[in-house]
């Protein structure tokens, strides 16, 4: 277990649906890989079972990453911002990370001449 849960969401500042954003940010390379959302469920379900868990808008119902894709992410550390508005998971990703099977849903840039795809941000760590 990676600490205690209530402790974590009677800290979190929900929005007036019960939601909070939560970033997933690559544990070896600082990547981001993506930006869901999540409820009470879903943050005492990733803080006991060490697995990405979210609230889908769409769905209506908890869903755990890579429960249907494979594509999970194990989370070894939870963070939450200094407002209490954001929460961070700091994950080993085990398969591309995006519905469109990039490895980062940030896959495209603003560039001069508009939007560039590429396979997303650069590792933040340095060669």
């Amino acid at each position: 277990m990676l600490g205690n849960a209530e402790a974590l969401i009677a800290a979190v500042k929900f929005d007036a649906n019960g939601l909070v954003p939560v970033i997933a940010q690559d544990r070896a390379t600082g990547v981001v890989r993506m930006l869901a959302w999540a409820n009470a469920e879903a943050l005492r379900a990733t803080v006991t079972k060490e697995r990405a868990t979210f609230w889908s808008r769409s769905r209506r119902e908890l869903w755990e990453k890579g429960a249907t894709s494979g594509n999970s992410m194990k989370v070894h550390d939870v963070r939450i911002d200094c407002d209490g508005d954001a929460i961070l998971y700091i994950v080993d990703a085990m398969g591309p990370s995006c519905h469109t099977n990039a490895t980062s849903c940030f896959f495209r840039a603003v560039t001069p001449a508009g939007l560039a795809s590429d396979d997303g941000p650069a590792s933040c760590n340095p060669a």
